[in-house]
């Protein structure tokens, strides 16, 4: 049998049967990664970036239409260095072919070698040894036999040859593979990808391929990173949108803030990822460009504690709206899940890829208000998928009920595990910002002391009603815009200079709870209500939170210590989205009462 041209439908049947081979292969391909950090994450990526590009695409027998939508897709499905990296190649090589209807298999080597230098001009610093060589060394190939013989099939064949011997010279090339006796992984996964294809071409069963493709965003996507060095602790990924996007002008901009920086794209869309150390400012930098319409932010440092020192057997998360310090967080290995907030089109991870500071040096200039939104649910998922796997029990510890839809998500995504027979309590603290932190910090303490799961869930359901927050609020300007008080309300609050004090009810609903004239008068009232507190009940734990009002939190810092006899057990800035209710200015203090301090 002889194949002398090829149609947009080989093409996608011929993806079709190499992603097939590297979902097989996944596994395998996580536990070679050493390159460039020690991340077992290259199977899960290769393997979400190719299911996610057949799962969106239905092919057109015209090669050029069918790649430009394998090429689109790849930038919207890309994950990790390797993912975007064929990505880029992919987008080359739909450039390089055009519009055409077919091709003959020379014309379609040629395409192909010249579709490797897009390839190379993703990476910032292109390390031989990697998939970067072993993807040249195959077109190269290619292009070699297209000279000698007009059949794809022959053509083929002999490229893979050479990209298996490609692959095993790896070692030599990149000492690190050498030191750990392993080929690189993202070079693995492609010639597994041209393996599958072989497999096909020797069996054409296309229809048990189709069949396949209804569940090929449904893999499971697991968290790793089993050694090694981490400079840069944050896995950061975009796709950005615009017009007349300038790569070089994104790379000059970005390079920097960290390592691994890969570009892919065209010049309206690009998918950039990076490890850094400020992937808020990795994200600030790429809103001068366009909208961010995608973005993922891993903690490799927390992933890497997990699999390599995990000090406990319950695993603690809570979302973002907790208002706690890294360091506690670091401390106690708690696992944090950003909310989303939404900025004129683009969409940020809460306290991950934009910080508080960043949000208010905007709010004034925006046309359109942030809006806020609970995490996916196929995020946590993948979450508690991770943790499951090396904890024995999980404790989710979330945001009011009543302010926000994460406890749902939270109650939605632990379900499939807890039907598996893992034992997962989802707590709804019905509380938000310091008092929620506070909540968690408590759970962390008693964690690290040894309580059993059911004895600290019982505790941490009994802390609850004795955990309050007050915020004085500076202006009621923000609420307005937030649409959380009537523009009316909010003009008369002007007018009469009133300063409130919110709180929230024992449902965890935000509540006014009280109301001044002056910031002085209003910090009297919340004085004389945590006195009161302290004689009744006792004071066990308290924390003073802000938005971006520093100089109000140490002031209430001094003044509750003297009050309480002690200082509280942090000072801390606020979620921006909590921000964007309470107002810039804000300042809180919570606190916990009785007698069941840890």
């Amino acid at each position: 049998m002889t194949q002398t041209y090829l149609n947009g439908e080989h093409i996608y049947y011929a993806f079709l049967a190499g992603t097939d081979e590297i979902e097989k292969s996944r596994d395998f391909l996580n536990k070679i990664n050493v390159f460039p950090v020690f991340d077992s994450d290259t199977g899960n990526n290769l393997a979400h970036t190719f299911n996610y590009i057949v799962d969106a695409v239905d092919p057109s027998k015209y090669i050029g239409n069918t790649l430009y939508a394998l090429a689109d897709a790849s930038l919207n499905g890309a994950r990790g260095n390797s993912g975007i990296i064929m990505a880029q190649f992919i987008n080359g090589l739909a450039r390089e072919v055009g519009g055409e209807k077919r091709i003959s298999g020379k014309d379609f080597a040629e395409k192909v070698s010249r579709a490797v230098p897009y390839a190379y001009s993703a990476v910032s610093n292109p390390v031989e040894g990697t998939l970067l060589t072993v993807l040249k060394d195959w077109a190269e190939a290619l292009k070699k036999a297209g000279g000698e013989t007009g059949d794809f099939l022959k053509m083929f064949y002999y490229s893979l040859e050479k990209a298996r011997l490609s692959l095993q010279d790896t070692p030599k090339k990149l000492k690190v593979l050498k030191d750990a006796l392993v080929v690189d992984a993202g070079a693995q996964g492609f010639v597994f990808f041209l393996e599958g294809v072989a497999r096909l071409i020797e069996n054409p069963n296309i229809e048990n391929l189709l069949k396949r493709k209804s569940s090929a965003v449904k893999i499971d996507e697991t968290l790793e990173t089993v050694g090694g060095d981490i400079n840069f602790r944050y896995c950061s990924e975009a796709l950005i949108r615009g017009k007349n996007l300038d790569h070089e002008e994104i790379r000059t901009k970005l390079e920097s803030l960290g390592d691994s920086l890969i570009l892919a794209g065209t010049d309206e869309k690009v998918k950039i990822h990076m490890h850094t150390n400020k992937p808020e400012k990795f994200f600030s930098g790429l809103m001068e460009f366009g909208k961010i319409i995608e973005q993922k932010v891993d903690d490799m440092e927390n992933q890497f504690q997990v699999v390599n020192n995990r000090k406990y057997d319950i695993a603690l998360v809570t979302d973002s709206i907790a208002d706690i310090p890294q360091e506690i967080i670091d401390k106690y290995q708690v696992h944090v899940v950003p909310l989303n907030l939404e900025i004129e089109g683009s969409t940020f991870l809460d306290k991950m890829s934009i910080k508080p500071d960043q949000v208010y040096a905007m709010l004034d200039q925006l046309n359109e208000y942030p809006t806020s939104s609970q995490p996916p649910l196929k995020t946590v998922e993948k979450l508690l998928d991770f943790l499951c796997r090396y904890y024995q029990s999980l404790i989710l510890i979330s945001v009011s009920g009543e302010l926000s839809g994460t406890l749902n998500v939270f109650k939605n995504a632990a379900k499939p595990f807890q039907d598996r027979g893992k034992r997962i309590s989802v707590i709804n603290s019905r509380l938000n910002s310091g008092a929620q932190g506070l909540l968690v910090q408590k759970a962390a303490q008693l964690i690290d002391q040894g309580w059993e799961h059911s004895k600290i869930v019982k505790t941490l359901e009994e802390t609850i009603s004795k955990t309050k927050i007050f915020v004085s609020v500076a202006t009621f300007k923000y609420m307005v815009r937030g649409g959380r008080v009537s523009p009316m309300k909010g003009l008369l609050a002007k007018i009469l200079n009133l300063k409130p004090i919110v709180s929230l009810d024992n449902q965890g609903k935000g509540i006014s709870f009280a109301k001044a004239f002056t910031r002085s008068s209003n910090t009297k009232k919340i004085l004389s209500i945590v006195k009161k507190l302290e004689r009744e009940n006792g004071v066990n734990n308290y924390c003073i939170v802000h938005a971006g009002a520093e100089d109000k939190a140490l002031l209430y810092k001094r003044i509750f210590s003297q009050a309480l006899g002690k200082e509280p057990d942090y000072v801390e800035e606020i979620s921006p989205i909590v921000a964007l209710s309470a107002g810039i200015g804000a300042v809180a203090i919570s606190l916990i009462t009785g007698d069941n301090k840890p």
